[in-house]
């Protein structure tokens, strides 16, 4: 070989050498292309073909039900919910969960064939194909989970107990883990197309964002061990919890816990509480696993002259709450008609009243908040009215996640009558010496009613007949 032919060939090698380190350092696409990677017969194929996607998608159905407490959900078309993509997308396919293969969890026919790209779509989608597996946790989850799936099974955040408890009494057959079963199953389709849309799954937590914020894969389907405050909790809680502790109510600002701490929800509300310990209950404040103001905070019973008074009467909202959202009368509508809702909108309030589950709570007084169910509340699904509605108040006990240290009735800092102490000017109703009276706004009386079933249901809640006779207010 000559000079020639040998420099000839070491240059060819080269640039072949120096081509293979470029496409080594090169990002491959997720997408399918000329390389043929990913057929798009295949699960990821087809799910990562954008433009394929939306070629092929199945329009939502009309919706049959309300849109719950928080309102409409926004709406992502059908194929941008189920698209692989992103960082989220990249992050999934070196997971565990990324490699256990999309037909072991969702079921259905990978490398499906088809005369056409919908044909190959439905084979893809038949016979056991699971759109969200964890719709049956036991069977997909449980294998690697099997301790939380078996908690969070019978748990509030699932089951939603606290809400279902509530029609089931009211309807008149009692409280129990079998008794939702055992409504006329028209109640039960008003409910779970109304009232269901936040309690769900292991996914509306982990993988996409919940039904009331949309619903679809909500970081490229990558499992993120810690829901996001915005994007899962709040999503669902949004018209107490998130509303408020964000601050975004006319008049508020946000939760302290946010501006001086930077709590998430789950630096209080822990894993284990969220998943549920394994038992009914009927009502979240008997849930042994919820966070408490003392597990942070102790030691107040005596630091100030309020706390020394009051400590064991209130709970600490009625001092640190400021106004929080309301509702009420809700009526929902029938199955396809488009209308219906609260009748009662939605509005920033702050009522103090008698305790109406002293058995768990055990102060005297507490917050709380207007009801949204009313007795017609069902009558769209073809339940006139419900049998048993006086068994729970139209006002309930409320714990609103907007605490402050400093508010309307902590801050005693001028006087309104100099025949009344200093410190009771705030929050005490006072009659000054024209006669006018202060403060009467903080407190529930039977004249605050609009309906007269809110009277029958809570008139043993408010404080007519309860407030101290120096008051003058009885």
């Amino acid at each position: 070989m000559n000079k020639f032919s040998l420099y000839f060939l070491l240059t060819i090698l080269a640039l072949a050498f120096l081509s293979a380190c470029n496409n080594d350092e090169k990002e491959l696409p997720i997408t399918p292309g000329g390389d043929g990677t990913l057929a798009k017969n295949t699960c990821e194929g087809c799910h990562t073909d954008y433009e394929l996607l939306k070629a092929v998608y199945t329009p939502d159905p009309p919706s049959t039900g309300g849109a719950g407490c928080g309102g409409e959900a926004p709406h992502y078309e059908p194929y941008d919910r189920v698209a692989l993509k992103g960082t989220g997308y990249q992050t999934f396919k070196n997971s565990v969960h990324g490699k256990l293969g999309c037909v072991s969890c969702h079921n259905g026919i990978d490398n499906a064939s088809g005369d056409t790209d919908v044909a190959i779509k439905e084979k893809a989608h038949s016979g056991d194909f699971i759109a969200g597996p964890s719709i049956y946790a036991t069977e997909k989850c449980a294998s690697c989970h099997p301790d939380i799936v078996a908690r969070t099974h019978n748990s509030t955040h699932e089951q939603g107990w606290g809400q279902k408890s509530m029609v089931t009494l009211r309807y008149g057959i009692g409280t129990g883990a079998d008794k939702f079963e055992q409504l006329p199953e028209e109640l039960k389709a008003g409910y779970k197309a109304n009232c269901q849309t936040c309690h769900g799954t292991c996914a509306e937590c982990h993988v996409t964002r919940p039904h009331a914020g949309g619903g679809g894969l909500m970081d490229g389907h990558n499992f993120n061990k810690t829901p996001d405050m915005r994007k899962n909790c709040t999503t669902c809680h949004v018209s107490r919890g998130g509303h408020a502790y964000f601050g975004e109510g006319i008049g508020t600002v946000p939760d302290v816990h946010l501006t001086s701490a930077g709590f998430t929800c789950m630096d209080c509300h822990s894993t284990n509480e969220v998943h549920g310990d394994g038992n009914y209950y009927d009502q979240r404040y008997k849930n042994k696993l919820k966070p408490e103001c003392v597990d942070c905070h102790s030691g107040l019973e005596t630091v100030n002259d309020y706390h020394t008074k009051h400590y064991n009467s209130f709970n600490c909202q009625t001092c640190h709450s400021q106004d929080y959202n309301n509702c009420g009368s809700c009526h929902v509508p029938e199955p396809g008609s488009g209308h219906g809702g609260a009748r009662i909108e939605a509005h920033l309030k702050f009522k103090i009243g008698m305790n109406p589950i002293p058995e768990t709570k055990p102060y005297r007084m507490a917050t709380l908040r207007q009801s949204l169910m009313a007795p017609d509340s069902w009558d769209g699904y073809g339940v006139a009215t419900m049998p048993n509605f006086d068994i729970r108040p139209s006002y309930k006990y409320t714990t609103p996640h907007n605490i402050i240290r400093w508010t309307q009735r902590t801050i005693a800092d001028s006087l309104i009558d100099n025949r009344h102490p200093k410190c009771a000017q705030a929050c005490h109703i006072i009659k000054d010496a024209e006669g006018n009276v202060h403060n009467k706004e903080y407190y529930l009386f039977e004249s605050d009613f609009t309906e007269p079933w809110q009277s029958t249901s809570t008139n043993q809640y408010t404080v007519d007949g309860k407030l101290p006779a120096r008051w003058q207010i009885n």
